[in-house]
């Protein structure tokens, strides 16, 4: 029987000036913006507390900058780097030009904007990604460049395959 295992892309299938759209969206709730501020130990009253938000500018909590680029960054792993990431080198650029509101949900999509062999790891390479997340009605609602550093196939085909040869000779 024919085996399919879902993986990002090697070095070698990322296009440059390509628009991966990663679905589907995720609808980000009160429950998800409560849990995560709480988790990561944001006291922002504007995340957590309706009476003192309503008496703000946009007159309502909102959801957690931070989990939405959470989110806009994982929305791309199964499609990008699912088990092909070797490291996160770093984020640069990050804006979040619009709030996103409970119930709102987002679309990410990613383009590839520049990528190179890493010239001190070889069999790897290093990828730039220009992240955007757009609510519902296609409002840009963060946006984020990444670095990572990413495997290239035939490096990491042999590394798995030493890998598999040194776990059998230790048993």
């Amino acid at each position: 029987m024919r085996e399919v295992e879902q993986r990002g892309l090697y070095y070698e299938e990322l296009d440059e000036d390509t628009r991966y759209l990663h679905r589907p969206g995720r609808t980000l709730t009160e429950a998800d913006n409560v849990l995560f501020t709480t988790l990561t130990m944001n006291t922002q009253a504007l995340h957590l507390d309706a009476a003192w938000s309503a008496r703000q500018p946009f007159g309502e909590r909102l959801v957690n900058s931070m989990l939405t680029l959470s989110t806009l960054v994982g929305s791309s792993v199964a499609q990008l780097t699912q088990g092909t990431i070797v490291a996160n080198l770093g984020f640069s650029d990050v804006t979040f030009p619009h709030p996103m509101h409970h119930g709102d949900t987002l679309y990410a999509e990613t383009v590839v904007t520049g990528k190179r062999l890493s010239a001190s790891r070889p069999g790897q390479g290093i990828v730039t990604l220009a992240h955007t997340g757009r609510n519902q009605d296609g409002v840009v609602v963060a946006t984020a460049t990444r670095q990572v550093m990413v495997w290239c196939r035939d490096a990491h085909e042999r590394s798995v395959a030493e890998q598999a040869r040194s776990g059998e000779s230790a048993s």
